[in-house]
């Protein structure tokens, strides 16, 4: 074996080493929790806000979850949109008069338009705890399933003791006729972001930020931070919320329990401005350490695939083999990783995408950096270098 070789084994084999350490890590953080034996508390009231803008994907299933929870104690659903005329407003209402719930109350509210330096969702968060009557309050988004047993496993982690002020539900994303798109937002949400949540989290779920699609709050810890509206112009509320807790020392806490998030006819087109979305909330109080493994699994990716152009043109395939290994490797990784965390299989004609997704990340991270705008729910903001609100946009098509 000459010099050439040697340096491109040695190559291969250090890719591999770090990449095998990345997939370790993330894995052992899927696995070291172990779920606690359910435990018997005398439930509060709580009230379930879903702020809703816009038709999603399976919108009335969606919609049937939520008031198909089985929360052992008195609970009450708030559906709170921008006004009558959003095109979910009709069906989520029929669904309501039409679907027997154990709810007490379910209504649905009309919050106007947000006052400048507010998201549309933050907006409709305050109006739907401006008309709360539960003990407890939690905000549900509009793309998620719900299962029947997760607001109970929310409440009750909260309760097991006095410093919690806020728990959340895992994440998982599903399509159930995946095309491209879905299966990158698949692996984003499931083998990377799920995997480092379960990674950065402590032994009891404890983390020093909130991924909001499902979280339920003690008052008086948000009262202890100036209610919700403390995330006037922020562009991520519940990260911010969640730092605030945890600065004015009370736990975020990852519950068990997964939360299906519902996707379904997303091109590659839409799930990159997804991604670029996802980018700029991660700059809103996610530590670095969160997604550290993903960007060395990027960083692999590009020299990898760099180094398997370079010997094919050159037609020098035992090169090329040992640049594609680390390729191989990390699509196996993402494959893993996505069961691991709650994710459906991914069919052999998408196992592309996991090849190339970590390509995409750097370039879809350049373009959050040279610019700042951004569209989200058929709005548009522009945001200052720390993914605050900036001068505010005309509103756009919803993506």
């Amino acid at each position: 074996m000459n010099a050439r070789e040697l340096a491109w084994t040695a190559a291969g084999a250090a890719a591999l080493g770090v990449l095998a350490h990345g997939h370790r890590e993330l894995m052992s953080g899927l696995r070291r929790r172990a779920a606690p034996p359910p435990r018997r508390f005398e439930p509060p009231s709580v009230t379930v806000i879903r702020p809703i803008r816009g038709l999603d994907m399976d919108a009335r299933e969606n919609v049937r979850a939520l008031l198909d929870l089985d929360y052992p104690g008195e609970w009450e659903v708030l559906f709170v949109f921008d006004s009558e005329d959003d095109p979910a407003f009709l069906p989520t209402r029929e669904e309501v008069a039409a679907r027997p719930t154990r709810a007490k109350r379910v209504e649905l509210l009309i919050a106007g338009e947000p006052p400048v330096g507010m998201t549309g969702k933050l907006n409709a968060m305050q109006v739907g705890v401006a008309h709360a009557r539960g003990a407890l309050l939690a905000f549900s988004d509009s793309d998620t399933r719900p299962s029947p047993g997760v607001l109970t496993a929310l409440v009750g982690a909260l309760l097991e003791d006095g410093a919690t002020g806020a728990t959340f539900a895992p994440i998982y994303a599903a399509a159930d006729a995946p095309l491209a798109g879905d299966v990158a937002y698949g692996l984003l949400v499931n083998a990377w972001y799920g995997a480092s949540v379960a990674s950065t989290a402590e032994p009891d779920g404890a983390l020093p930020f909130i991924m909001g699609q499902l979280m339920v709050f003690r008052r008086r810890a948000l009262e202890a931070i100036g209610g919700v509206g403390c995330a006037a112009g922020q562009f991520v509320d519940d990260m911010y919320l969640g730092r605030r807790l945890h600065q004015a020392g009370w736990k975020n806490r990852v519950v068990h329990v997964p939360l299906r998030v519902v996707t379904g006819h997303l091109g590659l087109g839409a799930f990159l401005r997804i991604f670029r979305r996802w980018i700029l909330f991660s700059e809103a109080g996610i530590p670095g350490t969160f997604a550290r493994p993903h960007w060395v699994r990027g960083a692999v990716s590009w020299l990898a695939w760099g180094s398997l152009a370079a010997a094919v043109a050159r037609r020098a395939w035992g090169p090329a083999l040992l640049s594609a290994a680390p390729i191989g490797f990390s699509v196996w990784s993402q494959l893993r990783l996505q069961r691991a965390g709650h994710g459906p299989g991914i069919a052999p004609r998408h196992y592309w995408v996991p090849a190339v997704l970590p390509l995409l990340g750097a370039g879809v991270a350049l373009s959050a950096r040279l610019s700042r705008d951004v569209d989200w729910r058929g709005r548009g903001y522009r945001l200052d270098a720390k993914a605050r609100l900036g001068e505010a946009q005309p509103a756009r098509a919803s993506v």
